[in-house]
Formats: C-alpha cells, sequence, structure tokens
C-alpha cells in the first residue's frame, strides 16, 4: 500500500484520503479524513462479521482475515457522526496496523492517497469553534482543493478506548539505574507525552516537552541559551514521535542532526507506526533505535542503552 519512495528528511507524507457521509440539520454532507499509509495495509469491501455483546456501540463486530482475528470499528459513531438515513452508503473497511495491533476502520469510501507536506498540517487546536469532531480524536487539520478542509485522525485514540492496550507506568523492570540531566520529548499526543514523560521521571531524568518538530527545534535553542558548549553533558536524550504537524519526527532529527551544537545528543524514535519501513528511515535519519507505543519495560531498557552509550567518561 505504501510508497516506499519519500525522501528521508523531506517532512512529507502519504495520507490515505476516505469519506464519512453525515447528517445535519439543513442536508447532508462528505467529511474528508487521512490515515497515514504507513498505517494501513489494505482496503477491502466490508465483510460478513461476528457481532460482540457487551462491546460499545461504535464496535461493528469482528472477522478472520487470512487467520488473524480483526474488530472492526464504525468510525462515524465513534466520532459521534450521525449517518445519512435513506440513502445507500458504499461502505469499506480500512485494515491497519499500529501500536502493533490490527483494527478494521469502516468508511463509506476511500477516494485516494495524497502526498502532503506536514507543513501543511496545522495541530488539531486549529480547528475553527463550529467543528462538531471532537479535537481529541484528530492530530490535524489541512486544506485541500476547493477550500475544503482535511481531518488527519488520532487512530490511537481508538484503540486506548478499546482498553487493546493499557501502559502500566509502575511495570518497571526489577532493577531501574536512575539518571539525572534532561530528555527532550516531541509528541503530538498530550496522552503519549504524559506517559513518557512519567515514564522518563521515574529514570531520574527532567523532561522538556514540545508538541510537534518545529517547536522541538525551538526547544532546543533555549535548552542551549542554558547549558551552552555544555549541552550534551546536560541533554542526554531526545525522545520523538514520527507524526507530528508542522515538523514530522524524521525531518526534525535532520535537522538536529545538520547542528553541530546537537549533532552529537542521541535520537531515540517513539512512535505507532510499527513496519519495518519507517524502523529504516528512522536509523537513516539519525535515530539511536526505534520504539514501538507503549511497551513499558523496553522502553526502559533502550532509553538506559542509548544514555549509557552516549556518556562521557566521568558524567
Amino acid at each position: 500500500m505504501q510508497d516506499n519512495s519519500l525522501k528521508l528528511g523531506s517532512n512529507e507524507m502519504e495520507l490515505v484520503d476516505f469519506r464519512i457521509m453525515k447528517q445535519e440539520d439543513d442536508g447532508i454532507y462528505e467529511g474528508i479524513y487521512g490515515i497515514n499509509v504507513s498505517k494501513v495495509r489494505e482496503i477491502i469491501r466490508i465483510p460478513e462479521l461476528t457481532e460482540l455483546p457487551g462491546t460499545p456501540e461504535y464496535i461493528e463486530g469482528i472477522f478472520d482475515l487470512r487467520e488473524v482475528v480483526i474488530p472492526v470499528v464504525n468510525l462515524a459513531k465513534w466520532m459521534g457522526i450521525k449517518a445519512p438515513e435513506g440513502i445507500e452508503q458504499s461502505s469499506r473497511v480500512i485494515i491497519t496496523e499500529f501500536n502493533n495491533v490490527l483494527i478494521g476502520f469502516v468508511v463509506d469510501e476511500a477516494k485516494r492517497i495524497r502526498r502532503i507536506s506536514w507543513s501543511d498540517i496545522e495541530p488539531a487546536s486549529y480547528m475553527s469553534g463550529g467543528e462538531s469532531i471532537d479535537s481529541n480524536k484528530i492530530t490535524g487539520v489541512t486544506k485541500v482543493e476547493n477550500d475544503n478542509v482535511l481531518l488527519v485522525l488520532d487512530l490511537e485514540s481508538v484503540v486506548q478506548d478499546l482498553g487493546l492496550y493499557k501502559p502500566d507506568l509502575n511495570s518497571l523492570p526489577d532493577e531501574i539505574e536512575s539518571f539525572s540531566g534532561v530528555a527532550l520529548v516531541l509528541d503530538d499526543s498530550a496522552t503519549a507525552r504524559r506517559i513518557i514523560k512519567e515514564s522518563l521521571e521515574k529514570m531520574g531524568f527532567k523532561v522538556v516537552e514540545a508538541v510537534d518538530g518545529q517547536e522541538g527545534l525551538e526547544k532546543l535553542d533555549e535548552i542551549y541559551e542554558t547549558y551552552g558548549e555544555y549541552i550534551s553533558d546536560n541533554l542526554k536524550i531526545i525522545i520523538s514521535d514520527v507524526e507530528m504537524p508542522r515538523m514530522d519526527g524524521f525531518h526534525f532529527a535532520a535537522n538536529v542532526k545538520e547542528d553541530r551544537r546537537f549533532a552529537d545528543i542521541p535520537i531515540v524514535f517513539n512512535s505507532s507506526i510499527s513496519d519495518h519501513f519507517s524502523e529504516n528511515r528512522g536509523i537513516k535519519a539519525g535515530g539511536e533505535a526505534y520504539l514501538v507505543k507503549f511497551e513499558s519495560s523496553y522502553f526502559y531498557s533502550e532509553i538506559a542503552r542509548v544514555v549509557h552509550e552516549h556518556m562521557k567518561p566521568g558524567v
């Protein structure tokens, strides 16, 4: 599904553009939404589903795809969108994989693949007050043709709602080493930043947060103003998401590695995208490791390993 030709550090992404119809008081409207191609396995016609009693209304059921049982979520119901009545809808299921979870999403139509610059995607906080979608369910917005707005969905919120992963912040390895110094965390998800911050603070780090790559570069400048030439003795690690509005993690890393002030500071990518292509891009961008959210014990061990490998003698 994905095009592996995206240039490393280009700050571009590919989105599957899909549509969901919604009933408003004054008529029927077509909502335009997007999912990162890196998270899409395939798009199929809606299969015969087995209903699961006692589950939320937005879970349509489960089905077997090549001996893998996949839950299917109705995105319109999850987002609280009122579906139109009395019209024929051509439903499709987008099969996704992220956070090492397979899940299907019912949509009305899958239109096309769009290549978009992250710099053209604004954070969800830029949504107009009249938008009916909960901003916690999207990560960004961008303009497309005819001045329409495309919403980039935060599918991780669905997985959290379903309880398919529940990071255990109290789950630590039997022996955990205490560190000192600063850790810079970049993630557009407030939930992810909280989880990562609490994990790093348990390890002894002081955490500085940024919501995207652009703000991450600004935070680096501020940290440099504090520590100057001793920044690498104090800023021990940078942990960055990949998908972020304005500037993605790969483009951020490319900027960091080209700046002699920050080039020696290790970067670890921490993303919901769990494909090998993205992992390889992360390493090529200068990352010391590529982690999939939120595997607690593996997170601790990898952060400790990377920090140790970059410690100067006596620090």
